[in-house]
């Protein structure tokens, strides 16, 4: 995903108190996303014939997946990737332990007709020919099933008027994984249908209700008081790169391809803890204009609350259940857990969801 995808449309409607978030620990990781950059290799590397290979040059999957191989679902081989990189495995490299995508064997022809957009990728982050030489990957965050809840139409069930769709929306397509593919459907028919009904909804009487200036108000003032926060000088100031920083290594530590309770509890304590940092954040430049660290920093808040939303939800959730892979529940529940994870903020100074 680009850099600038940060969740804050699900931190916003989250920050209202109002409209709610759904399935917010189903995440899924993507197997072969490039070392270092973090760019994905389609799965069309694979579907073609490209393997996995280790250290040794050894191609692993087969002796987890002896019936699909590389070609099963990419949340399992992600985690077959990182087992097997678990056992020592993985390559060695100044930016993590990693494993090799090998399309050599397709041949030039074929990677220059029909994955064309790969090797230009890896020509022009890695310096490399992937016609002759294997990809560096290992898996990364890919795709959030949670998002803001919606109904069929993809309006919050919360809150009259807010619609999402796509990955900002938890409006069920996916369940708690997301199948290679339904991007496409999902962008199709959720972009057709909720689309029109937003249109409809133009139409009816209840979008004509006026709203109070001074509720508007209310709220720009808000957001100005937070911006004017975090410019002033402070005692014990908090630096919003290193908070940021810090919320990085937990998700992908304690909140990962795979998770368990103990990880899961340090997990939350710790993102709790940095959110009430974050509250003490000094950005040093004082412009409110063209400012990256005030920018960093007036995100940085919100996205800690993204990240305590989904360690939560995936400390509560004491099953295995599609992306959502819990090593010290492997099994599916469904007695108790065939339901959605639903969250709200509704007290702005509590550090803590609901």
């Amino acid at each position: 995903n680009a850099v600038i995808c940060q969740g804050m449309g699900q931190a916003i409607a989250l920050e209202s108190g109002v409209a709610t978030l759904g399935n917010m620990e189903a995440i899924q990781f993507h197997p072969t996303a490039i070392v270092p950059v973090g760019i994905l290799t389609t799965e069309g590397c694979r579907g073609d014939g490209g393997l996995l290979t280790d250290v040794d040059g050894y191609r692993f999957m087969p002796d987890y997946e002896p019936h699909k191989k590389e070609l099963a679902s990419r949340d399992v081989v992600s985690r077959r990737m990182v087992e097997h990189m678990r056992k020592g495995k993985g390559v060695k490299s100044r930016y993590g332990d990693h494993l090799w995508l090998d399309i050599t064997i397709l041949g030039r022809a074929h990677i220059e007709k029909n994955l064309r957009e790969v090797k230009e990728i890896c020509e022009s982050f890695l310096g490399i020919d992937p016609a002759e030489k294997p990809i560096p990957v290992r898996p990364t965050q890919h795709y959030s099933m949670g998002g803001i809840r919606t109904d069929y139409k993809g309006e919050s069930q919360t809150m009259k008027g807010l619609f999402s769709c796509g990955e900002a929306a938890c409006w069920d397509l996916h369940g708690f994984n997301r199948l290679g593919g339904n991007s496409v459907a999902e962008t199709v028919v959720s972009g057709m249908l909720v689309a029109e009904h937003i249109a409809d909804y133009c139409d009816t009487v209840e979008s004509n209700i006026d709203i109070s200036t001074n509720l508007i108000e209310t709220f720009i003032k808000c957001e100005q008081n937070k911006l004017d926060e975090l410019l002033k000088p402070k005692e014990n100031a908090e630096d919003g790169y290193k908070l940021r920083a810090r919320m990085e290594d937990i998700m992908m530590d304690k909140v990962g391809i795979f998770r368990n309770g103990n990880d899961l509890e340090e997990a939350v304590n710790e993102l709790e803890e940095l959110l009430i940092r974050s509250r003490n954040i000094e950005v040093k430049a004082k412009t409110q204009t063209a400012n990256p660290e005030l920018f960093n920093a007036y995100r940085t808040q919100r996205m800690l609350k993204l990240a305590i939303c989904t360690a939560k939800g995936a400390l509560d959730r004491k099953e295995s259940r599609g992306a959502h892979s819990r090593e010290d529940f492997p099994e599916r529940n469904d007695a108790e857990y065939l339901n959605r994870t639903i969250t709200s903020w509704p007290d702005p100074n509590e550090s803590m969801p609901t």
